[in-house]
């Protein structure tokens, strides 16, 4: 696996690297300082992604801040 670093990924990619990273250490073939080293990016990413997620909360919760209330959406299949 590359080195991560201090690259930003969106959280797709983000996800991805953390499964790589999760598979990685799963296997038992690794030294105790790769997985070391891996456990230190799988932190940095799982931060990285809470970040995007409070973002896009913080955005959700400004674009609905004036709604009074919410009405549940409704399909074909709800109302028979």
């Amino acid at each position: 696996m590359p080195n991560i670093g201090k690259q930003t990924f969106n959280l797709e990619e983000t996800l991805n690297h953390l499964e790589k990273i999760t598979e990685q250490l799963e296997s038992k073939e690794i030294s105790l300082e790769e997985s070391l080293k891996l456990f230190e990016q799988g932190v940095g990413l799982i931060n990285q992604a809470k970040k995007t997620l409070d973002t896009a909360e913080q955005k959700i919760q400004k674009l609905t801040k004036d709604q009074t209330s919410l009405e549940p959406y409704e399909t074909e299949a709800d109302s028979d």
